[in-house]
């Protein structure tokens, strides 16, 4: 009996072995290219392609051009570098200038998959450093697309683009425009728009979405002329175009800096001494004061970041939210989003024993209302405080710290982005979130207070399916959470709806308006309790009606 019952389960393997779903040889605009086939279950197998060029090797601060194509089959089964950029200590480089491909999971049930929704990820690293890959440990790479894809039953693309000097620099004039990032993203979306069909994909359904820099190129991708007719939804996790680290205001200051530490000079012949200078040496010469403090935060080193340069973005981001009308748009914010940066600028929050000075309070503060004089200052105090009380205590002070630093540097501008997404709409449809699950370091003995939310970052983890992928890294509560996150972020991809598609969800989640304001907080112990309206209303109200490039949103 055993003997046969070991015959038949032989038999069954080879026939699933047999009629193992793939794509084999796919055919592109480039040629020919083969990933590799993986078995993830019962009849449930995944094509991943990785290292697919989406352009030629781009030409030293020049837009990216269409790749010249290749002879016979490219084997796509290695991961690319990435652009090339400082090292994690800054104090070399690292990655290359060919680096424009990207990486493709494409799930197939009994037979080979077709018209599949498609999700294109932008990764983030304040436009200064970071890969299509993210971090690396153990081989297990941060954003590989193969949980979100086998789970949501989507495509998942995932992108290479130029930071740094080689992607942001600009003079803030025809010679060197700058965004030179921003259009490689641009011309990978193109790409998969123009070739995805031949992996299974629906070129009329693609969802882009991205964390931090990532979550405002996302941003920027929807408001830039150039994707008309490209872009079905977005989805901006902690980062907007309206983020005050978004553009930069005065890019030939920066370009200045950089040449002198070249050895170029800084008048008409500069851009051409730029072109010319070993990308090495552009690279480590980022302006970066690494001597942050309350005075002179760290967000504030984000200068090499998207400028308005009359093509890509023709004006204020806020005046362009009308080419965005008829995209499906979902943002949102982790609950202490800015604790990574504040932490840095004032250690003494992580401390459980040091007592953080108002006085660090007011001077961060003070950093942060600078153009909007003393006045600005008082009243952003006033507010911040108000919830004090006579004696305010270590926590209050702390965490109202990193109430301001998320506030700022996040909250406020996704608030305003989703309003003006919202007024703007024809068609598209409008979301928001707050994350809030607590960070995993918080509590007694462990690197982070423990009253420690969800810090900038947190989410990726959860989307990208980690408590799956590395089981014994967590509890049964997180993935219950990657199971929320999945299903909600795949639903929109589908259906323009995150509580519509094939996976169920633990709350109806509304849509957003300019009038009722409506966001969910996302978390392992979320129900339909956590629909909630009108985040950090008063605070918004304030700022945005501080804030010159925010539209004056009343409570």
């Amino acid at each position: 009996m055993m003997e046969k019952l070991g015959i038949l389960v032989a038999v069954a393997v080879l026939l699933e072995t047999v009629s193992a779903a793939s794509l084999g040889v796919v055919f592109t605009e480039g040629g020919m290219v083969e990933g590799e086939n993986i078995r993830l279950g019962f009849r449930r197998h995944m094509d991943v392609f990785k290292g697919i060029p989406f352009a030629d090797i781009p030409g030293r601060f020049e837009k990216p051009h269409r790749h010249p194509g290749w002879d016979g089959v490219l084997k796509a089964t290695e991961y690319r570098n990435r652009c090339l950029q400082l090292n994690l200590l800054m104090s070399d480089t690292r990655g290359s200038e060919d680096c424009l491909y990207l990486n493709i999971w494409v799930p197939h049930g009994r037979s080979v998959s077709t018209n599949l929704p498609v999700m294109v990820w932008i990764f983030g690293g304040g436009f200064l450093a970071g890969g299509s890959m993210g971090a690396n440990f153990l081989d297990n790479y941060l954003y590989n697309g193969q949980e979100i894809a086998d789970r949501g039953n989507v495509i998942v693309v995932t992108l290479g683009y130029r930071v740094g000097t080689l992607g942001f620099l600009s003079t803030g004039d025809s010679n060197l425009p700058g965004n030179y990032g921003l259009w490689d993203q641009q011309a990978a979306i193109a790409w998969v728009h123009r070739n995805i069909r031949s992996f299974g994909g629906d070129p009329d359904n693609i969802t882009i979405f991205g964390e931090s820099a990532g979550g405002a190129s996302v941003s920027f991708q929807t408001l830039t002329p150039h994707n008309k007719g490209l872009i079905k939804r977005a989805i901006s996790q902690s980062g907007v175009a309206l983020c005050p680290w978004g553009i930069n205001k005065n890019p030939r200051r920066v370009a200045e800096e950089v040449a002198l530490k070249v050895n170029c000079p800084t008048d008409e012949r500069m851009a051409s001494c730029l072109k010319m200078t070993d990308p090495v040496l552009l690279t480590l010469a980022v302006p970066l004061n690494l001597a942050t403090s309350p005075d002179a935060p760290l967000v504030y080193n984000l200068v090499l970041t998207p400028v308005i340069d009359g093509d890509f973005l023709p004006d204020e981001p806020s005046n362009l939210f009308h080419n965005a009308a008829d995209i499906d748009y979902m943002a949102g914010v982790n609950d202490m989003d800015g604790h990574f940066f504040i932490a840095i600028d004032v250690p003494s929050i992580n401390s459980h024993l040091v007592e953080t000075p108002i006085d660090d309070m007011k001077t961060l503060l003070a950093s942060f209302t600078k153009d909007m004089g003393e006045s600005g200052l008082e009243e952003a105090y006033a507010m911040y405080t108000s919830t004090w009380g006579a004696k305010p205590s270590k926590e209050d002070i702390k965490t109202t710290i990193v109430d301001i630093g998320t506030d700022y540097i996040f909250l406020i501008a996704t608030q305003a982005a989703l309003y003006l997404h919202a007024a703007n709409s024809t068609n598209g449809r409008t979301y928001s979130y707050l994350f809030s699950e607590p960070n995993r370091m918080g509590g007694i003995g462990r690197p982070y207070p423990s009253w420690m939310g969800a810090d900038h970052a947190d989410d990726l983890q959860y989307v990208f399916g980690k408590p799956f992928t590395t089981p014994l890294g967590y509890w049964p509560s997180h993935r219950k959470l990657s199971g929320y996150m999945i299903a909600y972020w795949t639903n929109f991809a589908k259906t323009g709806d995150p509580n519509k598609g094939d996976l169920s969800v633990p709350a109806t989640w509304p849509r957003f308006t300019s009038t009722g304001h409506q966001y969910l907080e996302i978390n392992a112990k979320m129900d339909k309790s956590y629909v909630r309206q009108k985040l950090r209303m008063r605070y918004v109200h304030m700022w945005t009606s501080l804030l010159p490039n925010l539209p004056k949103i009343s409570e």
